[in-house]
């Protein structure tokens, strides 16, 4: 006994000397956390010695609520609580400023992005981060369709296809596992290093690495090898580039409590009023997610 006792203590003794820990999401029922988020992405396309630059910018707020546990996995539901977007070209000025909040009878897509708010979809959260899955994204794309006001069903499907892209639950899922799939599922040390993949319309293979482990923080750096391959009707992309990602979380939850995302990829598109014309493009975005309380 005292044998297995002398053992017990020199392995937990040397778990400590090496400073390992398991780091995931520990959450519970009931949990809430908002964040906010902003995001500015410029495409840059080179045509015959000209330059389009279309900048992207969005900024939200997004409430995730602890609704069930697992062994293994959270039940998440995830709403917007408010988002505006702004898409300007260089050359053709404004093309659509739309604040959720500030509906308008008016305005198609003002009335859309308004239905978007409050309205909860489900997802699977591993203690990883990882999203196994998403639910209610297809319904929150056919409520954004219904409206908008159009009574034309063939207009209505073909938007539902348009908005799938972005909001529907396999959409979702792709798009924040970004904020949520940082954590090894085994233990680590300071200077340790870890590999995880998500993918979608940006595929980024990590290497994550424990930068450093305080009382109630945790500071972990990634990089990422990223591919961008992005084939619609009227245009296509193929990209590569690079990501880099400094995060700080809380210790005892495992939630961000600030996040930088900065990437950058090159290669060429093609449109297709240009027919198999090869556009170099370069796409940059700057991402920040940040815990708030309200």
């Amino acid at each position: 006994m005292k044998y297995t006792l002398a053992v017990l203590y020199i392995f937990f003794f040397s778990l400590t000397l090496n400073g390992q820990t398991v780091l995931g999401y520990q959450l519970k029922k009931g949990d809430v956390f908002k964040v906010k988020q902003n995001a500015k992405q410029l495409i840059t396309q080179e045509l015959d010695g000209a330059s389009h630059v279309l900048t992207n910018t969005l900024d939200g707020i997004l409430e995730f609520t602890v609704i069930g546990e697992s062994n293994d996995a959270y039940t998440i539901a995830f709403q917007f609580k408010d988002l505006n977007l702004l898409m300007d070209s260089s050359i053709q000025g404004e093309l659509m400023n739309v604040r959720a909040k500030e509906v308008s009878e008016e305005d198609i897509q003002s009335k859309m992005f308004n239905s978007l708010l409050d309205q909860p979809v489900e997802m699977m959260l591993a203690k990883t981060g990882n999203i196994l899955e998403v639910v209610g994204g297809d319904s929150l794309v056919a409520q954004m369709a219904n409206s908008s006001g159009l009574e034309d069903e063939f207009s209505k499907n073909l938007m539902k296809k348009s908005l799938e892209k972005e909001f529907g639950s396999e959409a979702l899922s792709s798009s924040y596992k970004q904020m949520t799939f940082i954590y090894s599922d085994h233990q680590v040390a300071v200077g340790d290093t870890w590999q995880n993949e998500y993918t979608g319309k940006l595929n980024a293979q990590n290497t994550w690495t424990l930068e450093a482990l305080e009382d109630k923080t945790v500071t972990i750096s990634g990089n990422a090898d990223v591919t961008m391959d992005i084939n619609e009707q009227a245009t296509t992309m193929n990209l590569m580039g690079s990501q880099t990602t400094e995060i700080t979380a809380d210790r005892n939850t495992g939630f961000i409590e600030f996040m930088t995302v900065e990437s950058e990829a090159k290669g060429v598109s093609t449109m297709a009023q240009l027919g198999d014309q090869e556009i170099p493009t370069t796409i940059t975005s700057t991402i920040t997610y940040k815990l708030i309380e309200e």
